[in-house]
């Protein structure tokens, strides 16, 4: 039994790689300001007496070093996530993703843990140009949310070298399931379609709804961060996909309900697709919930979105006018 610490804990995937670590027999502690994550997301986990949580601000260094003390694991997803914030907020995204990271990574090292893990984005591969994308493409962030994670991944892994810190990133694709973040500006594609057909809505197809995304499950990303952290692997970055890419149309199709179409987005690809092929072979991780099931288990749970904003071509055009302005030209 290790003893784990899960900086941004009570976000969506943080809360289900602090459920998977209990269920392995691991203490965790939980670091997170509530900024994103719930508390409601580790309710169910309160009875465990494995859990801690405090609530903190990870750029602090001097806060969250004394969470630090006999800690083995480090598992880094604490991260201000989303394209039009980062767009609207700049600053605000390097001092959580940049600074935040700088600080974690830091904390980590004077207290001499074991493995660091961070939870990197497939956006930093921007438009790639080859598909499924391997860990070699590359990195051309288009926005600053996407920037701020890659050099979040450049300094973890710089302090595994300079440092000697066993750290590796993931870097993760379309990541869906239950505990999905519901707020901010103009979420996440799930989110969206899911509060529309509560509510009678349309959902709202970016383009031709032709686009690809590799949607990754929820658990199938916790099981990779485990799998990282048990691995003797150092100072490497990984894919983490479902070894498929699935059309928004097909999302739509699955889902049922009728649908609208609204302007392709700048900055996005046509097309996410991981090549998972290293880190099947050196971690021996892949996926496996199936993209029709993860979605089945949505529709279950479909009621956990009933708080969420409801979006329409109006509402969206109006939150992504910046998104338009800045990446359009």
């Amino acid at each position: 039994m290790a003893k784990t610490l899960v900086t941004g804990g009570a976000g969506f995937i943080g809360s289900h790689l602090a459920e998977l670590l209990l269920q392995q027999g691991h203490q965790v502690a939980v670091l997170d300001n509530l900024s994103t994550g719930r508390l409601d997301n580790l309710a169910h986990l309160k009875v465990s007496a494995g859990l801690s949580f405090r609530q903190v601000e990870i750029s602090n260094i001097e806060a969250i070093l004394p969470h630090f003390n006999e800690v083995e694991w480090v598992f880094h997803l604490a991260a201000l996530a989303d394209i039009v914030p980062s767009i609207q907020r700049p600053l605000e995204y390097h001092r959580a993703n940049v600074d935040g990271t700088v600080a974690v990574v830091e904390a980590a090292r004077l207290a001499g843990v074991e493995r660091f893990v961070y939870a990197a984005s497939s956006s930093c591969y921007g438009i790639p140009d080859v598909f499924p994308t391997p860990e070699a493409a590359e990195v051309r962030p288009q926005y600053p949310y996407a920037l701020t994670k890659a050099l979040g991944e450049q300094i973890v892994l710089h302090w595994g070298q300079v440092y000697k810190l066993p750290a590796v990133s993931l870097r993760l694709f379309n990541v869906y399931g239950p505990r999905s973040r519901t707020g901010g500006t103009y979420g996440a594609v799930f989110g969206v379609f899911l509060a529309q057909k509560l509510n009678g809505k349309p959902f709202t197809v970016v383009s031709d709804g032709t686009q690809t995304r590799d949607f990754t499950y929820v658990t199938d990303v916790a099981k990779a961060f485990l799998a990282a952290a048990e691995s003797d692997v150092s100072g490497d970055v990984f894919n983490v996909g479902s070894g498929g890419t699935y059309s928004v149309n097909r999302l739509v199709e699955l889902l049922g309900g009728p649908f609208v179409y609204i302007p392709k987005r700048p900055g996005e690809p046509d097309r996410t697709f991981a090549d998972t092929s290293k880190i099947q072979k050196r971690l021996g991780w892949k996926p496996t919930v199936s993209f029709e099931e993860g979605v089945s288990r949505l529709l279950h749970s479909i009621e956990d979105w009933r708080s969420a904003p409801v979006w329409t071509p109006e509402s969206i055009a109006g939150a992504t006018k910046e998104w338009f302005e800045f990446l359009a030209r």
